[in-house]
């Protein structure tokens, strides 16, 4: 199975259909989403849009729900956004796909020895190594900061790659 997984669209139609371009151009079977969807506070986005385009893939996507997305917003997709965290399996390990605001480096979920930490929420892409476990940023979608570029992550078979929005990957890191 491909995940696509993306954080932090703050509903940008125009970065959200670069994305359902991208999960099509992946052959991704499914689209991981690390929150903060709709929201947007320079008052740029657009929220339905941006609902009716994830709406129409519904069955396809799994979503945790970001610090910015309020429950009115929650309300226009037709899909469940999860509390907290999800637990995905990856090889013999379980990755915890969070937003990042409540959960992250500083204050972690229940993890195993090697497992993984992916979450969004500072719109910057990461990957590190502590002394347990992995912790892993896809960016932001829409709104890169530090000097960032809009992208997306996939995994695939214990590959995890970093993709600008159109399409090149400038890092992988792969798990044993």
């Amino acid at each position: 199975m491909k995940w696509l997984i993306a954080s932090d669209l703050h509903g940008s139609a125009e970065c959200c259909e670069k994305l359902m371009e991208a999960f099509r151009r992946e052959g991704a079977d499914r689209l991981l989403l690390l929150g903060d969807i709709l929201f947007n506070s320079m008052g740029a986005g657009d929220k339905q849009a941006v609902a009716e385009k994830l709406n129409a893939m519904a069955e396809r996507i799994t979503c945790v729900r970001g610090n910015c997305d309020s429950d009115g917003d929650v309300a226009r997709l037709a899909f469940p956004v999860e509390e907290g965290y999800v637990k995905i399996p990856v090889g013999r390990y379980m990755m915890f796909a969070t937003h990042g605001h409540e959960y992250n480096e500083t204050r972690l979920p229940p993890m195993d020895e090697g497992d993984i930490l992916l979450h969004g929420h500072t719109h910057v892409p990461m990957t590190r190594r502590f002394s347990h476990y992995l912790c892993f940023n896809p960016g932001s979608v829409a709104v890169p900061l530090y000097g960032s570029i809009r992208g997306y992550m996939t995994l695939e078979d214990g590959l995890f790659r970093w993709m600008t929005l159109d399409g090149e990957e400038y890092r992988q890191y792969r798990i044993e």
